[in-house]
């Protein structure tokens, strides 16, 4: 069609088209922000909303309370640890002086000095008992850190075995959330769809059609984009359903238009050329001619054979000839191509209607 359009005319109608993809960007913009927003509306659910509070609490505490614990022990540890390392190194040191010191008494043989033996064994004995209290803080620590583990751990197993029951309830209700959001996008984009319907059937080829186009964008943007990407699927029956539906409304709409569309160009068929003619658009006649079909009835014609004056399948006239100079031009336009004339044809042989000027 835009091959019979004026020049000026096919830039108007690029920029409104250019008017209606703006006017539906900013449509969907606004509904995205709209349908973003949907989701607030619902309660934020917490794990801590579905579980048994009344023996998660205690559970909780005795969990911090042996992490503190165990805390505390593993710092006791630490030090119990140096004070056996330097309880052993003090016992390690005094064995080693106390070995040399019997060398050299052996070698000297002074009964003198076992008074001082007494002593050093004393001595070294007092710093074996050193390092044994040592060792037994050690180990008195880890028992305290062993069982403050063991205490968290059989709590964490009772908060464990709360929060799995507690987390499929919180699933249940996010799939209850779910549905109740995509009812609101549904209840929102759902409208506007039918809308969007009634203005395609009515108003697309209004005054204010850019308007027009530029919601039915908008509607199919928020249907297919934001409502049919959440659509809840209970192991794809209701995704596969929804499609079924939507695909025998779409396929019903279709047959039943093509049915009516078959209809009237078999009305149209049967109708006086003159009637026809004046029921085609001058626009709609040089679109269909442009693409080589007959305007009439809308099959293949070969328009440049020059013996072809007629459409083959409908008998609407394709060529005449001009009632002025006579030369061979298309029935459908206003003006003769070859003298610029009013466009009215030649009386044919044997036609005793008065001409008639086409192109309204």
């Amino acid at each position: 069609m835009s091959k019979s359009l004026r020049l000026s005319e096919k830039w108007f109608r690029r920029g409104l088209w250019l008017v209606a993809f703006v006017f539906a960007s900013f449509l969907i913009g606004l509904g995205s922000t709209v349908v973003g927003d949907l989701p607030k509306v619902e309660h934020a659910l917490k794990l801590d909303d579905f579980i048994d509070r009344a023996a998660a609490e205690p559970l909780r505490a005795a969990i911090e309370q042996s992490a503190r614990r165990e805390t505390k022990a593993d710092a006791d540890l630490d030090q119990a640890g140096l004070k056996l390392a330097a309880a052993q190194q003090a016992s390690q040191n005094a064995r080693e002086t106390f070995a040399n010191w019997i060398a050299t008494r052996r070698a000297t043989a002074q009964p003198d000095q076992d008074p001082e033996l007494i002593a050093r064994t004393r001595a070294l004995d007092a710093l074996k008992q050193k390092e044994e209290a040592a060792q037994r803080d050690v180990g008195a620590q880890q028992q305290i850190a062993l069982d403050a583990r063991q205490a968290a751990e059989r709590s964490r197993g009772e908060l464990d075995l709360l929060e799995q029951a507690a987390q499929k309830r919180l699933d249940a209700e996010y799939r209850h959330v779910e549905l109740r959001v995509f009812g609101y996008r549904l209840a929102l984009t759902l409208p506007l769809l039918l809308v969007a319907g009634w203005l395609f059937a009515k108003k697309r080829k209004s005054t204010y059609w850019p308007f027009v186009w530029g919601f039915i964008f908008f509607a199919l943007f928020a249907f297919f984009v934001e409502l049919v990407p959440y659509l809840p699927s209970y192991g794809g029956y209701v995704r596969y359903l929804v499609g079924i539906v939507l695909t025998v409304l779409v396929g019903r709409y279709a047959i039943v238009g093509l049915n009516r569309y078959l209809a009237r160009q078999k009305l149209a068929e049967a109708q006086p050329e003159v009637v026809r003619r004046e029921e085609l658009g001058y626009d709609t006649a040089l679109a269909r001619l442009a693409k080589g079909v007959c305007p009439g009835c809308e099959r293949p014609v070969d328009l440049k054979s020059p013996e072809i004056d007629f459409c083959p399948h409908c008998g609407i006239g394709l060529f005449d000839h001009c009632g002025h100079c006579d030369a061979r031009k298309s029935a459908f336009s206003k003006y003769c191509h070859a003298c610029g004339t009013v466009a009215q044809a030649r009386p044919r042989s044997g036609d005793s209607t008065t001409p008639m000027v086409t192109g309204a």
